[in-house]
Parts: C-alpha cells; sequence; structure tokens
C-alpha cells in the first residue's frame, strides 16, 4: 500500500473538560479530494489544526505524507488556506504572494513567476499592485488560495474555500481542485456547501462528536440510497407492512407510498409484487439521494448534538 498523504489512528483533543474531537481515524490517498463533512462543533477545525501541528493531541498519533505530524520539513509541502484568515492588508496581492513565497525559501525570478502565474490563475492577474485591503471578500478568498499554492504543495488544506465566492468564483476554485487531483496533489476540503463537495470530492467522512461516522465514495453516489414513490390504488396495511422487504422509512399518504431503498434494482421486484396483489399501479419514480439528504441521515436534523 503506498504511503497515504493523510492518515491519523484515534487522535485526540481534550479542552479541559471537552473533549473537542474523541478519536479520529482516517486515511486518505495521495491524488485524493477528500472532503471532511460534520455539523458546527464536530471538531473539524480542531482536527485540521493538529493534522498541521498547530495544536498538540491530547492522545493518538498521525502522519502527513508519512511523516509525523508537526514535522517542518513535510509542512513546507503542505499548502493551506484557513476560513478566518487575516492577511496583510497593507500589502499589494503581489507583495503579499512574494512575503508568503519567501517565508517557504522561494526567491528571485523563480518566485517573481510563480507570483504571476497564480495571479492569473485566480483571475486577480488585473489587481496585483493593489493593496489587499481594497479587495472584497471574494477576492481576498482568490489571493488566499493562491497563497496555498505557492510552494506547489503535494498536499492542500482548504477550510470553506468558496467562502464568500460568487458562482464564478465557486467554479474557479473547482477547476483548481480538478488541476490539483490531476497533478497527483491530495486536497483536504472542509465546506458547508454541500453542492460543492458533491460535485469536487472523490471521497467525504461524516464527522460527529470528534469522531468519523461514516465515509462515502462519491463515485458510488449514483448508486447509493433512492427515494422511491409509488402512485397506486388498493394498498392494505398488510401490503404497506410487507414493503418492508425492499426498503425503510416508509410513509403513505393516500394513493401515494413513499419509502427509501439501498439499490433500485429491487424496483421491479415491488412493482411486480404490487400487481400480483391486485394493485393498481400508476407510476413508480425513484429519486437518488443527495449528499445534502445523506448528511442529515448520518448526522441527525440537529447535527447530532
Amino acid at each position: 500500500m503506498s504511503v497515504a498523504a493523510i492518515e491519523t489512528e484515534l487522535l485526540r483533543k481534550v479542552f479541559g473538560d471537552h473533549a473537542a474531537v474523541k478519536g479520529l481515524t482516517l486515511r486518505v490517498a495521495q491524488g485524493e479530494v477528500f472532503g471532511f463533512l460534520g455539523p458546527n462543533g464536530a471538531g473539524k477545525t480542531t482536527s485540521i489544526k493538529m493534522l498541521l501541528g498547530l495544536v498538540a493531541p491530547t492522545s493518538g498519533k498521525g502522519s502527513l505524507l508519512g511523516a509525523p505530524i508537526g514535522d517542518r520539513a513535510t509542512l513546507a509541502r503542505v499548502g493551506f488556506l484557513p476560513e478566518h484568515f487575516r492577511f496583510q492588508d497593507w500589502l499589494t496581492a503581489g507583495e503579499f504572494l512574494e512575503l508568503h513565497g519567501q517565508l517557504l525559501g522561494m526567491e528571485g525570478q523563480a518566485l517573481k513567476r510563480r507570483r504571476d502565474e497564480l495571479l492569473e490563475r485566480v483571475g486577480l492577474a488585473r489587481f496585483g499592485k493593489k493593496l489587499l485591503r481594497t479587495f472584497s471578500k471574494g477576492m481576498l478568498q482568490r489571493i488566499g488560495l493562491a497563497q496555498a499554492l505557492l510552494n506547489h504543495p503535494a498536499l492542500v488544506f482548504l477550510d470553506e474555500p468558496t467562502s464568500g465566492l460568487d458562482p464564478v468564483g465557486r467554479r474557479l476554485v473547482r477547476d483548481v481542485i480538478r488541476e490539483l487531483r490531476n497533478e497527483g496533489t491530495c486536497v483536504f476540503l472542509n465546506s458547508h456547501l454541500l453542492s460543492e463537495i458533491e460535485v469536487t470530492c472523490d471521497r467525504v467522512a461524516f464527522i460527529r462528536h470528534g469522531e468519523v461516522v461514516r465515509f462515502l465514495s462519491l463515485a458510488s453516489l449514483d448508486e447509493n440510497q433512492s427515494v422511491v414513490t409509488i402512485h397506486a390504488s388498493g394498498l392494505t396495511a398488510a401490503m404497506v407492512s410487507e414493503m418492508a422487504r425492499w426498503g425503510q422509512d416508509i410513509q403513505v399518504n393516500g394513493e401515494q407510498l413513499t419509502l427509501t431503498v439501498h439499490n433500485e434494482a429491487c424496483i421491479p421486484e415491488i412493482n411486480r409484487y404490487l400487481v400480483a396483489q391486485g394493485v393498481n399501479v400508476f407510476a413508480i419514480s425513484p429519486r437518488r439521494l443527495s449528499l445534502e439528504e445523506i448528511f442529515i441521515e448520518t448526522v441527525g436534523k440537529d447535527g447530532g448534538l
């Protein structure tokens, strides 16, 4: 098995009497775009800070790119865009990237070329000499993304990268993430915009109370649970009870029955059963669950609090 970009085993962080992260265990492959999902207070930000060596874990262990978390040489190969950033707003966009490039050990013409390349990539080439204090929230988000990519990182942490962006900006971020994946870079993505996660990530983890409660491959999302709506007349209570053979969360409203199935392959069997019972079936309509619906099902409507 190749070296994982991120690997943790029972990583735990306790503040006083409160366990912010109870026991995080996960493995993220190189070149994977990985979504980290959970309600507010689930321990996502604390987990990211531990992985970056910004907060020391209470117990457990973890590694980035094969080295223990906190290893300085490895962190030089990691990019990070925090959710709540405070950039040096007295600098121009170009100066800001040069400063952070110098902190990474970059210099000379190589740094200037990388600066200009990234300003162009995030759509800010015309604003390289503008002070950051004149930037909008979305423009600051873009320059922050450029900063996270300065060192050609092998692993990038993006915490709410599309916050404050318009649809064009969100599309730009998606394109950059796809380019990173194609280059073999691992992207660890935390976002509340599940629609963005759904079209961007390869796999996600649902976190609750500081623990992963479920992993989901988004490649298999289309094959995952579906809500099936059946319009029929002549249904009896016994028939409705029998539907539990194929699904769950069964609800009946007049001549409409809905249930959640794990595989749409059972739909023809359901139809044959109903027809054999003398039921008049007018329509059967499957609808695959969205990532948002799976999120609510997994962590609960109240976030599992």
